[in-house]
């Protein structure tokens, strides 16, 4: 079993002169002296107070673990390394010791490092062995899985080390980077005690803090991998204005948690009791309470940076609580996790604390969208004294029947060819083969793989895409024998005996399935009966076309070609013993492809270009345009007259000219 790298963390903080420099930002106190006479010296002024750098590290690792403690009671360990001549450890491994009032009285009796330097330096890298040796130490979870000796080489050990000290330049921190690499490696070959085990990876944070303003900066980098043992990030504040906010932002990404903020929270006012105004309550939780809001299509715009922080925040709004809301085993709850408040000391916070630990609980809902209405996502309640963020369905409920295949995002979705593909994947299904017998040729696996691909290289997906998969028992016989491997006299008798059939249909004009939607665009042509013939015959040969591997296959897609070539209806009793030329393609079977989805892409016909008809009758009357289309439709049709062609266009022709020579005759 492999434990992240937040199970056990191990904080090694510098107790040294360096640290007792102030962090020359001085504390705001509200202290009002009582005036002394009148004049200038009436007022004394108050010596600012600043806090040191060792007071801002050490609260910023409390309010660390005092996030992870609340969040995660159990199975999130954490302990001290301070160093100042000596490594003084604080805590261990046990859960007894995994609380503030522990570590916070072990700090008191240390005390504030001594500003004087002739009492010695401190020494970080001792403290840095040390925290690799108690990465070594195993937990109680730990030796509880290397009791099982199945589970032994399973256990991975794997931890992090944040040190916080006031370094002097980037060398000094790289060759913190080298000695701990060196030292991980050392540690690892060691041959450990049963108690004890090697660090299979740990996480080195290096927090430089420096006072305000800043004297050195020193170069930050993300976190990198230096070996597979080990990864490394440097971070480098000021000590008393981001220092505990940089923190807070490490303990969201270590613990995988989350931020929500929870706004219009409606409170008296602490001056004036009459009236009341909104307030806003940020809190933590493990990331997962955000699940249902990461699938929505505008998560996006839920998730808004928080001002001064590296960290975005989840806005929430407070439901006014009613009756039933009480009633928190009614609500459709998919999971619940622990809570965590960020300004924890302040009075909103406070007041919803005490008001959920009173036994209510409060609806929160997402930001209304333009046209959307009012969407309850979570739910904060108590139980048994600690308070959880509960996850609601904001989609279908678990109780409910499962969705149905046919049913998609889009409204329900009809048209697929679902028990046509559950018999496909049934005609296909693989099986355990045994290599004990000759395989062949080819690996059974190949044979599947090809005989796949011809199953699937026409298969069309839609109901409205083809036509002879509707056709139900009059093509059903031809579908299913087609697709065997290997064809008898017999089988082909019987795709002839469906091509005959289809061939009498066509002669009887019997109607067929609905085509699919795309024949009915095309016009009054596609609704045609002929034409749907046309296209049953297309659709049929490429399906045969595709499944045509042996001579008997050959013989069927030949049957069909001839078939339509001759355009007759042969007697659907008389078997034909002869069969075509597979190959021999006629001008109908060329153009024979279907307009489905899936079918192949034709070869482009040459068309016959156009006369540009603008250039033509450019200048010319309606009149002259209409004599000269129907001069040419006349002399196109007929033939002219023999007595205007003799007279070759001179004048009017005079009919039966010859009586009039007979008359002076």
């Amino acid at each position: 079993m492999s434990w992240p790298n937040s199970l056990k963390t191990v904080f090694v903080i510098d107790h040294g002169p360096v640290m007792a420099r102030p962090s020359d930002l001085p504390i705001e106190l509200d202290v009002f002296n009582k005036p002394r006479g009148h004049g200038p010296g009436a007022f004394i002024p108050v010596t600012p107070v600043c806090k040191s750098l060792w007071t801002c590290a050490a609260e910023a690792s409390f309010e660390y673990c005092r996030i992870v403690w609340d969040i995660y009671p159990t199975g999130r360990l954490i302990r001290f390394m301070i160093c100042d001549t000596k490594v003084n450890p604080i805590g261990s491994w046990g859960t007894n010791q995994q609380n503030l009032t522990s570590i916070t009285y072990h700090f008191a009796q240390l005390g504030v490092p001594i500003p004087d330097a002739r009492h010695g330096d401190s020494n970080i890298m001792h403290g840095l062995t040390a925290a690799l040796e108690a990465l070594t130490e195993c937990t109680d979870a730990q030796l509880e899985k290397l009791k099982s000796p199945e589970n032994k080489s399973k256990v991975h050990n794997r931890g992090r080390v944040i040190c916080i000290s006031s370094f002097r330049e980037d060398g000094y921190i790289r060759s913190l980077e080298s000695f701990f690499q060196e030292t991980i490696i050392q540690i690892n070959q060691r041959n450990f005690a049963p108690t004890h085990m090697p660090i299979h990876h740990c996480d080195f944070v290096v927090v430089n803090i420096f006072p305000n303003p800043p004297t050195i900066a020193l170069k930050e980098h993300p976190r990198l991998e230096l070996c597979p043992l080990l990864s490394c990030e440097i971070i480098s504040v000021c000590a008393s204005r981001w220092l505990a906010s940089r923190l807070v932002s490490l303990v969201l990404q270590h613990y995988e948690l989350a931020s929500t903020t929870v706004t219009g929270i409606p409170m008296k006012e602490e001056q004036n009791a009459s009236s009341s105004a909104n307030y806003d309550v940020e809190i933590f939780h493990p990331v997962a309470a955000h699940a249902d809001i990461l699938k929505l299509k505008n998560e996006s715009a839920l998730f808004l940076m928080k001002e001064g922080y590296g960290y975005k925040t989840v806005t929430l709004k407070w439901c006014t609580p009613r009756a039933t809301s009480n009633s928190v085993e009614m609500w459709p709850c998919s999971s619940a996790y622990r809570i965590s408040p960020v300004d924890v000391t302040s009075r909103p916070s406070s007041c919803l604390t005490n008001f959920l630990l009173g036994g209510r609980s409060v609806m929160l809902e997402l930001p209304r969208s333009g046209t959307g209405g009012r969407t309850t996502s979570h739910m904060l309640a108590a139980h048994g004294g600690e308070i959880f963020l509960h996850s609601l369905l904001i989609g279908r409920s678990v109780i409910e029947d499962p969705p149905s295949i046919s049913e998609g995002s889009g409204g329900r979705v009809t048209d697929y060819r679902i028990p046509d593909f559950g018999e496909l994947m049934k005609e296909n299904k693989l099986v355990p083969y045994l290599f004990t017998e000759s395989s062949g040729p080819t690996l059974p696996v190949e044979r599947a793989a090809n005989r796949m691909e011809r199953w699937t290289q026409y298969w069309p997906m839609t109901i409205s895409s083809t036509i002879i998969f509707n056709m139900g028992v009059h093509m059903e016989t031809l579908t299913k024998i087609i697709t065997n491997e290997e064809l008898t006299d017999d089988h082909v008798i019987e795709c002839k005996k469906v091509i005959y059939n289809l061939l009498a249909m066509e002669s009887r004009n019997e109607p067929l399935p609905p085509t699919c939607s795309g024949h009915r665009d095309r016009g009054a042509k596609g609704n045609r009966r002929e034409e749907q013939y046309r296209i049953l015959f297309k659709e049929c040969e490429i399906m045969l076309r595709h499944h045509c591997r042996s001579e008997q296959h050959r013989r069927v897609l030949a049957c069909l070609l001839e078939c339509r070539s001759k355009g007759t209806t042969p007697n659907p009793l008389v078997v034909p013993s002869t069969a075509k030329d597979v190959s021999m393609e006629t001008a109908s079977t060329r153009s024979s492809i279907p307009d489905t989805p899936l079918s192949p892409v034709s070869m482009p016909v040459a068309k016959t270009p156009r006369l540009d008809v603008r250039s033509s009758l450019a200048g010319k009357s309606l009149l002259e345009v209409w004599n000269s289309s129907v001069s040419a439709e006349v002399s196109r049709k007929q033939r002219e007259f023999v007595g205007r062609v003799k007279a070759g266009g001179q004048g009017p022709v005079k009919l039966y000219a010859h009586l009039d020579k007979e008359h002076e005759t």
